[in-house]
């Protein structure tokens, strides 16, 4: 029998962090399940707000500027943003170090959708021949598919296509993406039990992201009468970047009935991927694999969910979009441990080789965080601080934040900058950033984002000493970059 851990990464998209907080509406008894037995991370992050540049940071250990997958793939042409292979996967690493391994469901980083060259052996991708057999035996369509109860499109402004926001659909979980992707999981775990190897499986669906499309049974555990809406639903964003008011728009024709209807789709839909996702964590249980398997819970972004006035992500830096859920349990790891570690989703590439006993990848973008996960302390250590990085989709935008402890601080190369104190004002809507008591931290945070950027060879930023390219508040000769 193998001593070396196994693996079971269970991915979402698009999935909000704080819907795992204890005292949170949405009903996730399973992921509360691998909270217990292990560490959540509440101040966990992304290092891009979208699905591809996000995606391939987590296999590379790399920021997007590295990497070279600045924005979802399928929005550009052939010949852009195209992921660099001559860096490594953390896959790789596994494979060669005589894992088995296994991908199903969503990938969306690259264009060959070959996953076999990246280190999954198993290649159940979504438009694999493995993927298209389950989902055709279960007679299955796309969520957009079957009849709905309850539906709401997105119809402003006009000329736009009438896409659909929520739904309640009559098409049961098993001919959906998640429950088909969720079995092509369990038969790889089953197969796993008659060889002695180490393995890795990688579970990744679409789910939650928009359209939030529930079924019935799970719409109906929400009382909408009693569903809290976002706190911050109603700013009106004043001293904030203009582009935000602008982006919400499209759902000035929601009264408030409709976004707890929004809630409730999404809230069920995440119940239904715990109830999904329980079924792997069930198997592990009852074959005597749990012990010696390393559980992530993770996402590739969050959700705004009417935060702000706004849906989906892309537009804004905040935490709803850039806070992930981030829960790892497994062996040497602590158990029922809330840490306030501020740690990356890239930087899980890194912490899994660590754990494994593999040689690391995507130093100097990315660190391990296995340190935090021993630490019953849970105590942020030298991890309080963060950079995420993004550069537009579609219409052409430069953003970074940066956290420190408290403070975040999002650079904007489209408009003024923001500068928010998290502790004090933690739904972001008082914008600190012209309030000269703050110029200091304002300058500190900077520095380090010049540091990060050197370090990461970031030549279009580091460069930036044009004169009409003057965007940043300090220039990289703050830390003697220029």
């Amino acid at each position: 029998m193998t001593t070396k851990p196994n693996i079971l990464f269970l991915m979402t998209d698009q999935m909000q962090g704080r819907v795992l907080n204890p005292d949170h509406p949405c009903k996730t008894p399973n992921f509360d399940r691998l909270a217990a037995q292990g560490v959540r991370f509440p101040c966990a992050y992304t290092p891009n707000a979208v699905c591809s540049p996000a995606r391939a940071s987590l296999m590379t250990g790399l920021l997007p500027h590295s990497h070279g997958v600045l924005e979802v793939i399928h929005c550009v042409d052939d010949d852009q943003c195209n992921l660099r292979t001559e860096f490594p996967h953390w896959a790789q690493r596994l494979e060669a170090a005589g894992y088995r391994t296994g991908y199903f469901g969503k990938w969306h980083i690259e264009r060959t959708d070959d996953l076999t060259q990246f280190g999954w052996q198993i290649n159940g991708g979504m438009t694999s021949d493995l993927y298209r057999k389950k989902r055709d035996k279960a007679g299955a369509g796309n969520k957009n598919s079957g009849s709905f109860s309850l539906e709401k499109t997105n119809d402003l402004p006009k000329g736009y296509n009438h896409s659909l926001l929520y739904g309640v659909t009559d098409t049961p979980v098993e001919r959906r993406g998640v429950g088909i992707t969720t079995e092509l999981g369990l038969d790889f775990l089953q197969a796993q039990t008659k060889n002695d190897s180490p393995w890795c499986c990688f579970v990744s669906i679409t789910e939650p992201h928009d359209p939030f499309v529930a079924g019935q049974e799970a719409y109906d555990l929400y009382d909408l009468d009693h569903i809290p809406l976002q706190p911050n639903i109603n700013n009106e964003l004043l001293g904030q970047p203009n582009l935000y008011r602008k982006a919400g728009m499209t759902w000035l024709d929601m009264d408030e009935h409709q976004k707890k209807e929004a809630a409730a789709c999404y809230y069920a839909s995440i119940t239904e991927i715990d109830a999904q996702y329980g079924r792997l964590i069930d198997y592990l249980e009852a074959t005597g694999q749990r012990e010696n398997t390393i559980i992530v819970l993770s996402s590739d972004h969050g959700e705004l969910l009417g935060s702000h006035g706004l849906y989906c992500k892309n537009i804004g830096g905040f935490e709803e979009v850039y806070q992930i859920p981030m829960t790892m349990s497994g062996p040497g790891i602590a158990a029922g441990v809330t840490s306030k570690a501020r740690v990356g989703l890239h930087d899980v590439a890194p912490t899994l080789l660590e754990l494994c006993g593999e040689q690391t990848i995507g130093d100097p973008d990315a660190r391990s965080f296995a340190s935090a996960l021993k630490d019953d302390t849970g105590a942020q250590g030298d991890f309080a601080r963060g950079f995420a990085e993004y550069h537009g989709g579609r219409y052409r935008l430069t953003q970074r934040i940066i956290w420190d402890g408290p403070w975040k601080l999002v650079w904007n190369g489209f408009d003024f900058d923001e500068l928010y104190h998290l502790d004090d004002d933690p739904q972001e809507m008082r914008n600190l950033i012209d309030e000269p008591a703050n110029e200091e931290t304002v300058q500190s945070l900077m520095h380090y984002a010049w540091q990060r950027i050197k370090e990461t060879n970031d030549q279009a930023l580091l460069d930036s000493h044009y004169p009409v390219l003057r965007l940043a508040p300090y220039g990289p000769n703050i830390i003697g970059a220029g």
